[in-house]
């Protein structure tokens, strides 16, 4: 029911009278609750310890400590004894973390596609929701198949459909912000900015296909391969540059990642030495692992997994960028005007 009070415009008695409306069952007020959006940043942060679990297993060749799936050495997933896994082998560790993870981020997927359409939005909003819940449902398909077949192709596929992931779960934590739609920038920003979205994702497709790579692989097929990597590298770099220079009020964005780039380049020559040495002779015939090394632990699995995960960031904050500089316009205006209002009154 409506309830009169009489309130000026600081909240001090006396000075008018207003009705505060009755809220209905379901439903809570935009300054005090926002529940899409918290699920789905919550999804980001554990998204973002699942790659990392995932980045570990790689760099440790831990994908297969772990023989059986959905299960783990017979046991229930989730019912697998806790001291055996916290105290048992590094490899078991991370395996078995890694398929918790996973867990536990269908099931946060799942909260925020069914908060999204619960509280109503843009149909563009709802499709990456949908998006979203198909994708993580792929991936454990994909992680399963690769404990079973034991198959490296399988384990590449899900190194590329990861981050592909998390790029769909950072499009959600931000359309659902308050204020996270575009900002006002140039038709050229936002181009940049999707431009450079595309670019990082190529380059993490080409680093997951490095760090499954197969020994027997011919070594013209390698050094293309590498070619390829070093030169998307020389690309996003620009992109960043490009970015920061037609940035307008989103520039602290295009700025962390150029920083990132850069540090990404110095992370990837490291990862390179601690993997397979310092290069011999002319590049490319030096581009080619005689003896692969195989970082292991300490500051050389520190090195590789950074790598990777400092370029599941700098995707993060593209996508992020590019929805702020209004790259992502069009998606918006899949919806109806009304959708569009009744999101921006949500958020």
């Amino acid at each position: 029911m409506n309830v009169d009070v009489t309130t000026d415009r600081f909240g001090a008695p006396g000075a008018t009278r207003q009705a505060v409306e009755h809220v209905a069952p379901g439903t809570c007020k935009p300054a005090t609750c926002n529940l899409p959006h918290v699920a789905a940043s919550l999804l980001v942060v554990v998204t973002a310890v699942l790659l990392a679990f995932g980045a570990l297993v790689t760099t440790y060749e831990a994908a297969m400590a772990v023989p059986d799936w959905p299960g783990t050495f017979g046991h229930n997933m989730l019912l697998f004894p806790l001291a055996e896994w916290l105290h048992g082998p590094w490899d078991l560790f991370l395996e078995h973390g890694h398929r918790l993870l996973g867990a536990l981020v269908g099931l946060l997927t799942l909260m925020v596609a069914g908060l999204v359409w619960w509280r109503g939005g843009p149909p563009a909003v709802g499709a990456l929701a949908i998006a979203a819940v198909l994708l993580v449902i792929m991936q454990g398909a994909l992680g399963g198949a690769r404990v079973l077949l034991d198959d490296k192709t399988v384990a590449k596929v899900h190194a590329c459909t990861g981050p592909l992931f998390f790029a769909v779960a950072v499009s959600l934590a931000v359309l659902t912000r308050a204020g996270g739609r575009s900002s006002a920038s140039t038709p050229r920003a936002g181009w940049t900015a999707a431009a450079l979205v595309v670019a990082i994702y190529m380059q993490l497709v080409a680093g997951a296909q490095l760090r499954h790579v197969d020994p027997s692989m011919p070594p013209d097929s390698f050094r293309g391969l590498v070619a390829l990597h070093v030169g998307g590298a020389v690309v996003v770099l620009v992109l960043a540059f490009a970015s920061a220079a037609h940035a307008t009020t989103w520039r602290s964005w295009p700025v962390a990642i150029l920083v990132a780039a850069c540090m990404q380049w110095l992370l990837g020559l490291g990862t390179w030495i601690v993997s397979w040495g310092l290069p011999t002779g002319l590049i490319p015939e030096a581009w080619q692992p005689d003896v692969a090394l195989r970082a292991r632990g300490g500051w050389t699995a520190a090195i590789v997994t950074g790598h990777v995960l400092l370029g599941m960031l700098m995707l993060g904050l593209s996508v992020a960028a590019a929805i702020r500089a209004g790259a992502l316009d069009h998606v918006a205006s899949l919806g109806h005007r009304g959708d569009v209002r009744r999101w921006r009154r949500f958020a």
